[in-house]
């Protein structure tokens, strides 16, 4: 029996001038953020200066006039991560990278570039995509069904993580004496023939730092869950509430059981949109500030995104969400079912739903004192609610500022997070075992 108090996971989700759809109209917000290479290394330095396990990258292929301003315009995040790299020694760098329009020979070759130059710090967001305007830009007409979409992903995945054994880790002899640059038996090829890829490797990258990068998922259908218990070792997920939050947590650990995995072995992390000032007025003053910056037509237009484009112009804004149907939508089932269930539940107007989602995007929305946060986040932890959380600052950099100032000392008083990095991997940091390449002797 041990007395330990169980360490709570930090990621950072970072995002132009921060997650709040309105965050760029604040006047302490950079104009130009989204594409300003040292602000983002200065984010980089205050994350790692917090010990936060990870910071991580968002992406999307498809964008139109009514797109958030973060992703109108945006680094591609490998490029990002690497110039990140250079100017931090210690924290993750996860990133969104889509099986519907990649190859896992591109996806598989840039994680174990990324993680070579990092040290071992890389991890790759699973992602399907859900913009049906996606298509448009790979030469197709209509984007895949949700089920195929998750079908083609499993065998994605599959498919990276046998080209990332191409290598064993002492395959490379480079002997200048004997001509002997490497040891043949220990290159392979993967030669995989499925329903979805046709793929004979080796892939051109020798074994990375962490075996493999750390592989993070995100889907919170079935289809979603189904994938993340079977492949993830971090799952980001939207949770509002601790009962819900318990419900998913206590689904996916099952299910990883029932897979043959170690459910200890997978991080839960719901998203956290913490809005923090030294009194609970003055939080809520901030957020409102921020509220009222929220131009109503870019307000519902996000949240018809949610609901899959369905046109809500029809209704009054001042009155219920109309009864809809999440199965006959090909967008996130999981978003559109957490947004219909939040209207219900608290009895909220198309009004105040489209001011909720346009701020947090559907994520657990926080307002209060830094105290009062690291106590609601350990609650979460020791509920089993969830392992961590990835911080969703509103506005940047002043709300990673504050939670690296304010909560992380909070958070290492109590004993429930790191005072200093004690690996230097991110498989290091979430306790995780460098996998076995499967070609090696045992």
């Amino acid at each position: 029996m041990t007395n330990e108090k169980k360490q709570i996971k930090l990621g950072v989700f970072l995002a132009g001038t921060g997650h709040h759809v309105a965050s760029w109209r604040h006047p302490d917000a950079p104009a130009d953020a989204s594409m300003n290479l040292d602000y983002f290394k200065e984010l980089a330095k205050t994350a790692e200066r917090g010990k936060l396990d990870m910071l991580f990258l968002a992406d999307s292929l498809s964008i139109d006039s009514k797109s958030h301003p973060n992703v109108l315009t945006r680094f591609e995040p490998f490029t990002l991560l690497a110039a990140l790299a250079q100017v931090t020694s210690s924290i993750g760098l996860a990133a969104t990278a889509s099986t519907t329009y990649s190859e896992p020979f591109h996806i598989a070759r840039q994680f174990a570039s990324l993680d070579h130059i990092s040290g071992g710090r890389a991890g790759w967001n699973v992602v399907t995509s859900s913009i049906e305007s996606t298509a448009l830009n790979f030469s197709g007409e209509k984007h895949l069904e949700h089920h195929l979409r998750y079908q083609r992903a499993e065998e994605f995945v599959e498919v990276v993580k046998g080209l990332w054994d191409s290598w064993e880790e002492d395959a490379f002899i480079r002997d200048k004496e004997t001509g002997e640059f490497f040891d043949q038996e220990k290159m392979h090829e993967l030669n995989h023939k499925g329903e979805y890829f046709s793929v004979r490797g080796p892939l051109n990258v020798a074994r990375t730092p962490q075996g493999r990068p750390v592989i993070i998922q995100a889907g919170s259908s079935g289809d979603g869950k189904a994938l993340a218990a079977k492949t993830a070792e971090v799952i980001f997920t939207a949770q509002n509430h601790l009962e819900s939050a318990q419900e998913f947590y206590q689904s996916i650990k099952q299910q990883a059981a029932g897979f043959g995995r170690d459910p200890e072995k997978i991080a839960i992390m719901p998203g956290i949109f913490p809005v923090i000032a030294d009194t609970e007025e003055e939080a809520k003053a901030k957020y409102q500030e921020l509220q009222d910056l929220i131009i109503p037509a870019v307000g519902l237009q996000i949240l018809q995104n949610y609901l899959g484009g369905i046109d809500l112009s029809a209704y009054p804004l001042d009155g219920p969400l109309p009864e809809l149907d999440p199965e006959a939508s090909n967008a996130v089932k999981s978003r559109f079912k957490l947004v219909q269930e939040m209207a219900k539940r608290d009895n909220m107007t198309i009004r105040e739903l489209y001011q909720y989602v346009a701020g947090s995007r559907g994520h657990h929305i926080f307002v209060g004192t830094p105290e009062q946060l690291a106590g609601k986040m350990q609650e979460w932890v020791d509920h089993k609610a969830c392992d961590g959380f990835n911080i969703m600052p509103p506005l940047l950099p002043e709300g990673l500022e504050l939670f690296v100032d304010k909560v992380v000392p909070i958070l290492q008083e109590r004993g429930v997070f790191r005072t200093e990095y004690e690996g230097a991997t991110l498989r290091g940091h979430f306790g995780l075992e460098q996998p076995a390449n499967r070609y090696s002797k045992k």
